[in-house]
């Protein structure tokens, strides 16, 4: 894909980051020299290759490197604790890790005990890890032959990535995406959000999700465009960006578009360029998308809905019906086939809530390393999202609740069932329960309901301390209560829509609010 575009277009600048400037002639002769040197590591076609990073230009490097290869890319969250990025490292069986300076402390612990190579790369400034136990990039790049490595023949079919998502069990699952999936989910992409060849795109959100990776990133370099590669979604950088760039179009979340709203430069910069204004990975609040139209009104929008497991975009809401279909999160994109249905799989009718199922050749493969949990997610023949919804007469989505209790807190997946077995685990707990709560930064914040053992006292900041100390910061819990009791039906399973009427949690989050 990468090398049609550079035939069409070598001279065209495709990426940008930082001081560095790259045509996509340059891209991918990048491209093929780190294939090169991977491939001369001892790294072979189907063999996992883990990437550990901030956005980078050598991070879109590597993305292609190794699809080029045949090798299947691994990307581990930067956010992640050393244990969950031991857990995706070890589950995967990556042999080889690239990691960048920011990350360097974390991979060191994550790969301890494990039969890893870690490579550092440079970071967006040009800086490399200086650790223990990590090789310079220049083990690979300094081992490319002179002539070009010649790609080996892939099929389609073939693994290309695995995503690790969170779902409601304890550990991620590892999503596998063939080069067809991708490639599918890009016409769908392209189609449904008039990607042209002359824009020119920041992409601020982490690569290491499919969301910036997959739905922008991908198909902005198929059809030609040009690339800004910013570290991370910084407010004031996003701004300074778009207006240094004349950037025609932007992705965020929608904590990241309030974030914009409320900076200063917001009202500074020249945006008058952007175009194309994308949010997606949780749901917008109507007064927010009524703002930003107000205030960006040469801005066409889009709603991008869907999940890891689908490559990632499966439904879009586009410019023409984000007033009169608020809330909403579209109608199928290109090559996705959407019902929503009870549980004998039956259609709802128009308006009833039911679960959202998929058909597409964007579609995973299955889970890395896990037959049951595939065939569950396939039954029927359709894949079933988790997520409850209501479809209008004329098709359209309305996400109403998630059926398997994800949280998503500034654009991150939490399941709710980890955090409460990590609470389990604590001295002094009797039971827990978390749930999200709305936020108007995070859009829904970690919250736990915990009850403590007879005899033990526990307060709000010493269970915030101790799951800081066993898992990520974003998992762990903004806001913790603690009651004597949770409510439960007669079967004993806890009742979480009580919990969100419990006087603690109908208080402005501004009021009580952990940092």
């Amino acid at each position: 894909m990468l090398r049609r575009s550079a035939g069409r277009r070598p001279d065209k600048v495709a990426l940008v980051a930082g001081e560095v400037s790259w045509t996509y002639a340059v891209l991918d002769q990048m491209v093929d020299r780190v294939a090169a040197g991977i491939h001369a590591s001892g790294v072979a076609a189907g063999d996992r290759v883990a990437l550990m990073a901030r956005n980078s230009h050598w991070y879109v490097v590597l993305r292609f490197a190794v699809a080029r290869l045949g090798a299947v890319l691994t990307p581990v969250n930067f956010m992640l604790a050393a244990s969950d990025a031991a857990y995706v490292l070890e589950h995967s069986g990556a042999r080889l890790l690239f990691v960048d300076t920011a990350c360097a402390s974390v991979a060191r612990a994550a790969v301890r005990g494990l039969e890893i190579r870690s490579i550092a790369i440079p970071d967006i400034r040009g800086a490399e890890p200086e650790a223990e136990g990590i090789a310079p990039f220049s083990t690979i790049s300094d081992q490319a032959p002179v002539v070009p490595l010649a790609p080996p023949p892939i099929d389609g079919g073939a693994t290309a990535q695995i995503m690790y998502t969170s779902g409601t069990e304890s550990r991620p699952k590892g999503a596998m995406l063939s080069h067809d999936a991708v490639l599918w989910e890009y016409q769908s992409c392209i189609a449904g959000c008039d990607w042209r060849e002359d824009a020119i795109q920041v992409n601020a959100l982490p690569l290491c999700h499919c969301a910036q990776l997959d739905a922008f990133l991908g198909p902005a370099i198929q059809v030609g465009a040009t690339n800004i590669i910013l570290e991370g979604p910084d407010p004031d950088a996003v701004l300074k960006s778009i207006a240094a760039h004349r950037a025609t179009a932007f992705f965020a979340p929608p904590t990241v578009w309030i974030a914009l709203l409320r900076s200063p430069l917001f009202d500074q910069a020249d945006l008058s360029s952007l175009t194309h204004g994308f949010y997606g990975a949780s749901i917008m609040p109507v007064e927010i998308l009524r703002e930003l139209m107000a205030r960006l009104p040469g801005v066409r929008w889009y709603n991008c809905y869907g999940q890891t497991e689908i490559a990632p975009v499966a439904t879009i809401l586009g410019p023409d019906d984000q007033v009169r279909k608020a809330g909403s999160a579209g109608r199928p994109v290109l090559n996705v086939e959407t019902r929503v249905v009870d549980e004998a799989l039956q259609d709802v009718a128009a308006g009833e809530v039911g679960e959202i199922v998929h058909r597409s050749p964007q579609l995973m493969s299955g889970y890395w390393n896990d037959p049951v949990r595939t065939a569950d997610a396939f039954a029927g023949g359709w894949f079933h999202s988790g997520d409850l919804a209501v479809m209008d007469e004329e098709g359209f989505l309305t996400v109403v609740d998630r059926k398997k209790d994800m949280i998503k807190t500034g654009g991150e997946n939490v399941a709710s069932r980890e955090v409460e077995e990590l609470l389990y685990q604590m001295p002094g707990v009797s039971e827990a329960a978390v749930i999200g709560l709305p936020h108007p930064r995070w859009i829904e914040m970690v919250t736990a309901f915990v009850v403590p053992r007879a005899g033990h006292m526990l307060d709000e900041t010493s269970v915030i301390a101790y799951c800081r100390t066993v898992t990520s910061a974003y998992k762990t819990p903004k806001r913790v209560v603690i009651v004597d009791a949770l409510p439960k039906n007669a079967s004993g399973k806890i009742l979480k829509r009580e919990l969100r009427d419990h006087p603690e949690a109908r208080k402005d989050p501004q009021e009580k609010m952990q940092p």
